[in-house]
């Protein structure tokens, strides 16, 4: 009688290898953040208005959405290093070529291009984790890299600040730029390959392109795939519109607007890390169904507030922390629900992924520049937004059917196969 195959122990990623993920993943969070409290200044010295200055950061995002679309599936077909350092490394170059834009226009272009190479760090960042985990195990991990990306707002806006006070605006992106330069160094020396020589997915355009419409036709995995993005849509209509609501509105000096933006990062933080103890017991189905409507009822609290005036500074504030405490809870549990069936090409549905969502929030957060920059414009966008992750989750999944995340479950000889 043959003797029984041992299983393949089961991988547990380590402290290390969670925050490089994390900072991987980040990377194009610090790159918007550190930059955000240089906004005023950018438009004064190069003589630009409000909406152009806001499109440095809408650009970039809408830069990152094709970034994504291009580098996903060269994942699949290089392994997920070979892109990586390629995209950090361009990030270094165009950090570097943005310090010395003479103008508004060639900063928006540089932007957009940064968006696009530094898309590398974030669809990997997906990939590496969709190549290892499904399920509760991938949604745990995507919740405890909250942790880290989270540190972004906590931090990134005071160092940028701390910096253009000493020097001057331009002297953040030599920041970014040794960032990227320490994430090259880190993910040579120390991130494995996770993405088989036997696995890997042809990159010729027709193989590509049939692989983007088999996810394009899923009205379920577009559904889900489509929420991170609405979802950064309500942070970015925050990010875009809160240095001239605080600043300019409320009177709040570059220090006390990089505390106020610190809190509200504690509260994605926090969501984050409550959302990765839950998914072990609920599931994710059923966390994004109680996450998406509570911050309906907290969207429309602020829209009142931010019409009404009415608490303040503080309250603004108050009503911010709720909306974007529930925005951890929802990313995390959407993308692990819609990679489930694709674990055979990862890299393209993280694209798809993270195309929507740097593509649908750089659309949805110039609309707060557009719609008058004040806080009630911000509250009006955030509510929105908020209020079509709803509606999405309502016609194009089961998340609110009675027993509907059942339709979710995978079975464990699929999820084994797939690790």
């Amino acid at each position: 009688m043959p003797a029984r195959q041992a299983q393949t122990p089961r991988y547990v990623p380590g402290i290390k290898y969670i925050l490089m993920l994390g900072a991987l993943a980040a990377l194009p969070a610090v790159t918007t953040d550190m930059y955000l409290p240089s906004l005023p200044a950018v438009a004064e010295d190069l003589q630009a208005s409000q909406a152009a200055v806001q499109f440095t950061l809408s650009g970039m995002l809408l830069g990152g959405g094709v970034g994504q679309l291009v580098i996903g599936p060269l994942s699949d077909r290089f392994g997920r290093r070979l892109p990586l350092l390629v995209g950090i490394t361009l990030h270094v170059v165009i950090s570097l070529l943005c310090s010395i834009a003479p103008d508004i226009g060639t900063l928006i272009v540089l932007r957009v291009l940064q968006g696009f190479f530094n898309a590398a760090a974030a669809v990997v960042a997906i990939a590496v984790i969709r190549d290892r985990f499904v399920g509760s195990d991938a949604a745990r991990l995507l919740s405890r890299l909250m942790l880290v990306i989270g540190v972004a707002p906590l931090f990134a806006p005071t160092i940028g600040q701390a910096i253009a006070g000493v020097w001057e605006w331009r002297a953040v992106f030599y920041a970014l730029a040794l960032i990227g330069a320490a994430l090259v160094v880190i993910v040579w020396r120390f991130m494995p390959e996770t993405l088989p020589v036997e696995r890997r997915r042809p990159a010729r355009p027709a193989r590509v392109a049939g692989g983007y419409w088999q996810l394009l036709r899923n009205v379920r995995f577009m559904s889900l795939a489509v929420i991170p993005g609405l979802g950064l849509g309500v942070i970015m209509s925050y990010v875009v519109g809160s240095p001239f609501v605080f600043q300019d509105q409320y009177g709040l000096s570059q220090g006390q607007f990089a505390l106020v933006f610190a809190l509200n990062g504690v509260a994605l933080v926090l969501s984050a890390q409550l959302n990765a103890s839950l998914v072990r017991k609920v599931a994710p189905a059923r966390l994004l169904r109680t996450a998406s409507v509570a911050q309906l009822v907290f969207a429309l609290i602020l829209v009142a507030v931010a019409a009404t005036g009415f608490g303040g500074v503080i309250g603004l504030c108050a009503a911010l922390w709720l909306v974007l405490g529930t925005q951890g809870m929802i990313p995390a549990n959407a993308s692990v629900l819609a990679l489930n069936s694709y674990g055979h090409m990862a890299g393209t549905a993280a694209a798809v992924i993270g195309a929507l969502q740097s593509g649908v929030a750089g659309i949805v957060s110039p609309l707060v520049g557009l719609l008058g920059g004040d806080a009630r414009s911000m509250a009006i966008v955030m509510l929105g937004t908020v209020a079509l992750t709803v509606v999405v989750l309502l016609l194009g999944t089961p998340v609110f059917r009675k027993g509907g995340w059942r339709a979710f479950d995978v079975p464990e000889d699929q999820i084994s196969g797939q690790r």
